[in-house]
């Protein structure tokens, strides 16, 4: 049984698990939808129970973004962990995902 979720309480979007190939499609249509009903105008997308991310986690990020931004939404995203700050760097992604080098 996986544990990985999306799940949005209080304007914050949670992440859990392992992000890769398996969990990207289900992720993606949870944080979609908790994005799309959300009322919250600054959301903040947390990614503390991130288990291991391939660069899957880096698009579903950049999904998450781009859903919020067309239902006039800002996104914040905080502690993000170092493999997906790694990757994001190699990426060239850091500006776009706003993270500090």
């Amino acid at each position: 049984m996986s544990n990985d979720s999306v799940t949005l309480e209080d304007g914050v979007l949670r992440i859990q698990g392992v992000l890769d190939y398996r969990s990207g499609p289900l992720l993606r249509k949870q944080g979609q939808e908790l994005i799309r009903s959300s009322k919250a105008d600054n959301l903040e997308v947390n990614c503390a129970a991130v288990e291991k991310s391939s660069s899957v986690g880096l698009a579903l990020l950049l999904a998450f973004m781009r859903d919020a931004e067309q239902g006039g939404k800002t996104v914040k995203l905080t502690h993000l962990p170092l493999d997906m700050q790694k990757i994001a760097e190699v990426c060239g992604l850091t500006e776009i995902l706003n993270i500090a080098p």
